[in-house]
């Protein structure tokens, strides 16, 4: 799995606050779970989502990325946070909400894997409560793959992005960041970085195993289908 120990530090100042996806998941929760007082975040990196729904909610993150975990720590100090793998944690406690967005589950790369974390989810799950996940689809995956290299300054810096193939039908991520240091000067960080995906009619048949009702959304089209980039899997249990 992905650890972005390298990433981490530039995390923020790249993909911004989320608070516009964040308020997409805030209504998924309202619909689904409306009488929901904790939420477990799984793949919570450095805590952006888990800040803004701290306004609301009891709020518990875990990631394997101490270095990610160190910036949410100072960012939502109320937060309780562990350093675990989501495939296979175990805390001492249930949830009324489990989630994981942004993609954090397309870095576990078998769909063994994706089944561990159902079962450990459903585990930490208390009665009634849902888990809410979404994925880039094979189709997401492709064009990332068969684009151009994605660049972007963020203050005096340059990060480029490339996607390209990786083994087993998995996409590799290769980040690399030119922080400036002084005049003329840059330091290159690099990670690689991977995501998989898999068949959704395959996942929500994983998903009934351990959930009494699965529901899959495209929040960009009416239903989804084969163009469906990215995918939200609501699950009660």
């Amino acid at each position: 799995m992905a650890s972005y120990d390298t990433f981490g530090k530039f995390y923020d100042a790249i993909m911004g606050d989320r608070a516009e996806a964040t308020e997409c998941l805030r209504e998924f929760i309202r619909k689904e779970c409306p009488e929901a007082k904790n939420i477990l975040e799984l793949g919570c990196g450095t805590g952006s989502v888990l800040m803004h729904l701290a306004k609301d909610y009891q709020v518990s993150g875990l990631d394997q990325s101490k270095k990610m975990l160190s910036v949410a720590r100072k960012k939502v100090p109320q937060a309780r946070l562990f350093n675990q793998d989501m495939v296979r944690f175990n805390l001492p406690e249930k949830f009324d909400v489990i989630c994981c967005v942004f993609d954090s589950i397309n870095h576990v790369l078998s769909f063994a894997g994706w089944k561990e974390l159902f079962a450990s989810v459903s585990r930490h799950l208390s009665d009634g409560g849902i888990f809410i996940f979404d994925v880039n689809t094979q189709k997401k995956l492709d064009q990332h793959i068969a684009g151009p290299a994605w660049v972007h300054p963020f203050g005096n810096n340059l990060v480029i992005i490339k996607v390209g193939d990786a083994p087993n039908h998995a996409s590799n991520w290769n980040i690399r960041v030119f922080e400036h240091t002084k005049g003329s000067r840059y330091l290159l960080h690099e990670e690689n970085i991977q995501e998989a995906s898999f068949p959704k009619d395959d996942i929500v048949n994983a998903l009934k195993v351990k959930f009494r009702k699965v529901k899959v959304i495209d929040t960009d089209r009416n239903r989804p289908s084969f163009a469906s980039e990215r995918l939200y899997f609501l699950c009660k249990k």
